[in-house]
């Protein structure tokens, strides 16, 4: 199954190599550079998932993920937070915030894709990743 991926990531390295290895696997991949054109480009074309940076400059990722959910057609679509945080608590911060998923960088070239098409099934099916 393809999917339309929405990647809200200010890092011009992370998203080339995450948009090269989600498109080698047959994904389309659009992607925000900050997190308020991200929640307007999710409002105009709703994506079947969000991968969402947590460390954007303005609107943080949290706030980025409050918003999403806010509008009406993204109240189930997937969220997964991608980021460095990795302190105790920063993962149910991104829950807390509306992220259905999270994924620690650097991701990894060999699961990435794998992680992401995991979070959809598991969000689309109703069953725990």
């Amino acid at each position: 199954m393809t999917l339309d991926i929405l990647m809200i990531e200010d890092n011009a390295q992370n998203r080339y190599l995450a948009a090269f290895l989600l498109e080698q696997r047959g994904h389309r991949v659009r992607a925000a550079a900050d997190g308020a054109s991200g929640v307007e480009m999710a409002g105009t074309q709703v994506p079947d998932i969000i991968l969402l940076d947590i460390q954007l400059p303005g609107m943080d990722g949290y706030a980025v993920a409050r918003a999403l959910r806010q509008i009406g057609a993204l109240r189930h679509t997937p969220i997964v937070a991608v980021t460095s945080y990795a302190m105790p608590g920063d993962r149910e911060k991104c829950f807390a915030a509306g992220c259905d998923g999270y994924v620690e960088k650097p991701i990894s070239p060999e699961t990435f894709v794998d992680e992401v098409e995991a979070f959809h099934r598991a969000a689309t099916s109703g069953e725990p990743e």
